[in-house]
């Protein structure tokens, strides 16, 4: 029933709700019976609703056989066997490997990791030490405490000994060049500086974008080279963590997933009122066009048969998307009859430039990954620059992920579920890849800029885009894995699922559930990840049972990396605070080193 009550609300698009309010989320409390069956009835929607859509796009999944999940449950799930395998709470398999100094450096980190007055002023903090100490005997210090406990070392040498001790314990690296290397800002760097002057149309404010920050984005690239061929000499199965703000100017960022937002907006108007699924019939899809835009009728033909190429008679957002892209939407907003929301983020003809310039480095990274057989992890940032991160990946993985070039995905997008669109996001990309025969590789993660994301939207006066409360993010989380692994299990090899988190109760969920589905632990296409010197109670024994982990190991110069990660510790302060199990651990293999046991 809730099926089928999905099926004739009104939804513009997936993920296009204007109201966050009438997104289609999940109701609470959810039972597990009731969640799986939620689940169910998204995978067979998410081909299509009517018959229409049916013919819309291919189909993603099979029909869901519901006879043999109740059996795979009924025999499988066995939680009382996922504690004796997997004891989460056993200091000895956390940190049996560490030495008693290592254990006394990470008992002092979290310690110092639960002072929240310490952690919002580190970066002053530091900045004193340098002023008073010097660069030198801060610098030691900083990394025989906590560069030694959170990061793997300063280059390819220092990290080997780290990496082969994660091996041994069958846990794979995710390397993170971790200086903070982000372009800079146009609107902070530009001042006095020559650079690249842009005149967007229909009376848009200037703007320039400043050599140097281009020359910083031309630099990164060599830099996260440097990090695929790290990964490639040390591990055949290892991940390279990418960030785009490093390969192209923030402000630029921002105005490309402005201009996608407002595509998505268009798309919405277009829709009728008794509208579904997301789809738009030909005619209705004509009338509106005309309405917006100055057209011939060959034109208009022309647009629609490029839309609509296999003439099932509807037109729905992921082809409308692949249109009208930030590349070529001047050539579309020159005939808008008015000068309206989308025409006024049109990008200039340099902006196209630096927005080519910018997927030209990704490909350039993507290509190099490619050939060293390394995967790389783009990761999640503030939601003002997602929309254009996710379409910069969406064109990666059409190309490096497609099914006729490799068997699994080289490019994995990152989810922050703490966005209340995720699962329709998920949705959505799992269409495309079905459409465009690519893999879908996904790294889930919770979210780390909670704080960031609740001031922006609360001084620009705009829905907070993320959960309301933390257990709405958690179930948002399980949500999303459980899906993702229901369609991994329906259609076999192909979609990778990274299940990235420091929560024991989303982790043994994932694993129960791997059981029940029949999934083996060392499952090709399902991985577990944790931050290095974090959640080793979870990472370690998982290794142990056979299951694929990975640890995500920054490095870099000392001096560089310190700044990143205090500004990480900011942001991920609520999780550092909420220590206190880990550091009882530490006290307790501690203890038992002290007496010999």
């Amino acid at each position: 029933m809730l099926c089928n009550s999905l099926r004739t609300c009104r939804r513009p698009c997936v993920g296009l709700m204007r109201d966050a309010s009438m997104r289609p989320l999940l109701p609470a409390p959810f039972s597990h019976a009731n969640r799986t069956q939620f689940l169910v009835g998204r995978l067979r929607c998410i081909t299509s609703s009517t018959s229409s859509a049916k013919a819309a796009a291919p189909h993603i999944v099979v029909d869901v056989d519901r006879d043999a999940i109740s059996q795979h449950q009924a025999v499988n799930a066995d939680v009382n066997a996922l504690h004796a395998n997997c004891n989460f709470s056993d200091a000895q398999s956390a940190h049996g490997s560490k030495s008693a100094f290592e254990l006394l450096t990470a008992i002092g980190v979290f310690s110092s990791c639960r002072l929240p007055f310490l952690i919002r002023n580190a970066e002053y903090f530091l900045d004193l030490s340098y002023k008073t100490l010097g660069h030198g005997i801060t610098n030691a210090v900083m990394k025989h405490t906590f560069f030694r406990h959170f990061c793997a070392g300063e280059d390819r040498h220092d990290m080997k000994p780290v990496i082969e001790m994660l091996q041994k314990n069958n846990i794979g690296p995710i390397l993170d060049y971790a200086a903070e290397n982000d372009c800079a800002d146009s609107s902070e760097s530009a001042a006095g500086l020559q650079g690249i002057f842009s005149q967007p149309p229909f009376n848009q404010p200037a703007r320039v974008y400043d050599y140097k920050s281009e020359e910083e984005c031309d630099r990164h690239v060599s830099i996260f080279q440097e990090c695929i061929h790290s990964v490639h000499d040390v591990s055949p199965v290892g991940f390279a963590a990418l960030k785009v703000t490093a390969l192209g100017n923030p402000e630029l960022l921002e105005r490309m997933s402005t201009m996608i937002v407002e595509v998505k907006n268009l798309f919405a108007k277009f829709q009728p009122e008794n509208g579904s699924g997301g789809l738009i019939s030909r005619e209705e899809f004509a009338q509106c066009y005309r309405q917006h835009f100055h057209v011939d009728a060959d034109h208009l033909e022309a647009v629609i048969e490029s839309l609509d190429p296999n003439d099932t008679g509807v037109v729905d957002f992921i082809s409308f998307a692949e249109m009208l892209t930030p590349y070529n939407l001047p050539s579309f907003t020159f005939k808008c009859k008015s000068i309206g929301p989308l025409a006024r983020v049109t990008p200039s003809s340099d902006e196209i430039v630096l927005m080519k310039r910018m997927s030209e480095r990704l490909h350039t990274l993507a290509a190099d990954a490619a050939l060293n057989g390394t995967r790389l992890l783009i990761d999640a940032e503030h939601q003002k620059y997602q929309p254009a991160i996710d379409n910069l990946v969406v064109e990666l993985q059409k190309k490096f992920n497609a099914k006729d070039k490799t068997d699994r995905p080289i490019i994995f997008n990152t989810y922050q579920c703490y966005l209340k669109d995720t699962l329709e996001r998920v949705e959505m990309d799992l269409k495309r890849s079905e459409r465009y025969s690519f893999h879908l590789g996904a790294k889930l993660v919770r979210g780390a800029y909670m704080e960031h994301e609740r001031e922006r939207s609360k001084n620009l006066q705009y829905p907070c885009p993320i959960h309301d409360t933390a257990e709405d993010t958690h179930q948002c989380y399980d949500e999303v894995v459980e899906y993702l692994m229901r369609y991994r299990w329906q259609n076999g090899s192909g979609t990778e699922i990274m299940v990235a988190s420091h929560n024991q109760a989303s982790i043994e969920k994932a694993v129960v559930l791997m059981n029940q589905l029949g999934l083996q632990p060392q499952d090709p296409n399902v991985y577990f990840a944790q931050l290095f010197g974090m959640r080793d109670n979870l990472s370690f024994p998982l290794g142990s049972q056979g299951y694929n982990v990975f640890k995500y190991l920054p490095y870099g110069k000392v001096e560089e990396v310190m700044p990143y990660l205090l500004r990480r510790a900011a942001e991920n302060s609520a999780v550092l605070g909420d220590s206190v199990s880990e550091l009882d651990m530490l006290k307790e293999a501690l203890y038992k080193r002290i007496i010999g046991r």
